[in-house]
């Protein structure tokens, strides 16, 4: 066994299930963040991948309008990809729209497609709702994609 107490799982991955709050994007980046450190180039993800991240979280706590439900964030990463899913209860696809300049927000959607290597939403296949889902590569913000 290598002298690493890292897992050597090629496409490790993480889920756990978090409260409609204001909290749970910032709950989810930590999962994220932890994750990434046990991965080898885990942080080459980091930057988009807690912006992303941020973005579909904060869409499901705003948007899923299902008191008392709670939302389940999946990540899944190899050394190519790093892929995010959020699961909610509402059945209501997400919408990408074009804001006012003055509106304070809107945009999120509008990143996760100028970001993601692609994204979309299904059915979820175990109870009511909604996946959402993306998944980036191994860069900073900025960088040549």
């Amino acid at each position: 066994m290598p002298g690493t107490d890292k897992p050597t799982d090629p496409t490790p991955a993480r889920n756990a299930w978090f409260p409609r709050s204001r909290r749970s994007p910032q709950l989810a980046r930590r999962m994220l963040r932890e994750l990434l450190d046990t991965v080898p180039g885990g942080q080459d993800f980091l930057e988009v991948g807690e912006l992303l991240t941020s973005e579909l979280v904060g869409n499901a706590v705003l948007h899923s309008g299902m008191p008392g439900r709670l939302i389940r964030v999946f990540f899944d990463v190899d050394g190519t990809r790093l892929r995010i899913e959020v699961h909610d209860a509402s059945e209501h696809p997400p919408v990408p729209r074009q804001p006012a300049a003055t509106d304070g927000c809107g945009r999120g959607l509008l990143l996760v497609e100028a970001l993601a290597l692609k994204w979309g939403h299904s059915a979820r296949t175990e109870g009511p709702g909604k996946v959402v889902w993306c998944e980036c590569g191994p860069y900073p913000i900025g960088a040549a994609t």
